[in-house]
């Protein structure tokens, strides 16, 4: 497979992930923000901003956070690189540069959803609205997963796009905690009370995961046992483990067709080795905010090794 290709394939399925996990923070946003007796470090919304890493475009462009501003900068700004709009855009193009190397109905599928996305508007999906765009979004990229698993072939190509997803959802899913357990830590009194239970319980659905949650914890919401669902369980398909798991095995696959093993292959390793053999208490004595900063900082390393070995030379 020529690099560029792979490239164009591993940053479509990225792209179509980020754009999908914009919404799921939004919707994480939107839900806790509802709270009127929610309160934490920073406000809701700066704190989306912030996950999203969007802090410093939204301020370069707003005067100030409100609910209006974030929803429009995280979903619909084409000067936001992250945005909703971007993101999904930037993936069309990719698909579109090789349109060949994909199936048709992979094909349908993300050129459907951006023809539909263009005609929304940050007014239109204020207010009511916005979950009802969020889930129609969580949709979009659900239909084009099950396109490329029901359809592709098992080649390079499909190592490729699935690498592209699970990159990207483990960054998300860390991202999507960090909201949580640092930005809106709130405050001691309310650690364990009614607000503190929403939130969590607001993390699961912003991760698709209250139902799944539900069968394995029993219906048991403690923020120990969620932080654990998320980060460690491999039963959990958005959770940290799980993703590396994918993300070695597609990567053993590719050692296996190329005959050789790249740096890649070791920092994943060693990311996947590191969730395999902490517990939660490790990593509540860490710091859960300090352990998401470093795996997130671990993944953009495998991600820039896995650039370095398939399309930038080897």
């Amino acid at each position: 497979m020529l690099s560029r290709t792979a490239e164009n394939l591993y940053w479509m399925t990225r792209y179509v992930e980020r754009a999908e996990n914009m919404a799921r923070l939004v919707e994480m946003g939107a839900r806790m923000s509802a709270l009127p007796t929610s309160s934490g470090h920073r406000s809701e919304w700066e704190s989306v901003l912030s996950a999203a890493s969007a802090a410093d475009s939204h301020a370069a462009r707003h005067a100030e956070i409100t609910r209006e501003s974030a929803v429009e900068h995280i979903l619909f700004d084409r000067d936001n690189p992250s945005s909703v709009l971007a993101s999904f855009g930037a993936a069309r193009h990719n698909a579109r540069a090789m349109r060949t190397a994909l199936t048709t109905e992979a094909w349908e599928a993300i050129n459907d959803a951006w023809i539909r996305l263009r005609r929304f508007s940050a007014a239109e999906v204020q207010g009511e609205r916005l979950l009802d765009f969020a889930s129609w979004m969580k949709s979009r990229g659900a239909l084009f997963r099950g396109a490329i698993d029901s359809s592709s072939l098992r080649d390079e190509g499909y190592d490729f796009m699935r690498l592209g997803f699970f990159i990207e959802r483990a960054n998300n899913t860390a991202r999507i905690l960090d909201v949580k357990y640092y930005l809106l830590l709130p405050a001691t009194e309310q650690v364990g009370g009614g607000v503190d239970h929403y939130q969590w319980t607001t993390v699961l659905r912003a991760t698709s995961s209250l139902r799944s949650y539900h069968w394995v914890y029993r219906g048991e919401y403690r923020p120990a046992y969620i932080a654990d669902f998320l980060i460690l369980n491999k039963l959990s398909p958005r959770s940290l483990a799980h993703c590396y798991e994918m993300i070695l095995q597609h990567l053993d696959r590719l050692e296996r067709k190329h005959g050789r093993r790249f740096p890649c292959h070791e920092l994943a390793s060693v990311a996947f080795a590191r969730l395999n053999s902490w517990t939660m208490e490790d990593i509540f004595q860490e710091g859960l905010h300090e352990f998401l900063t470093d795996f997130i900082s671990r993944t953009n390393d495998v991600s820039a090794a896995i650039a370095e070995a398939y399309w930038y030379g080897g």
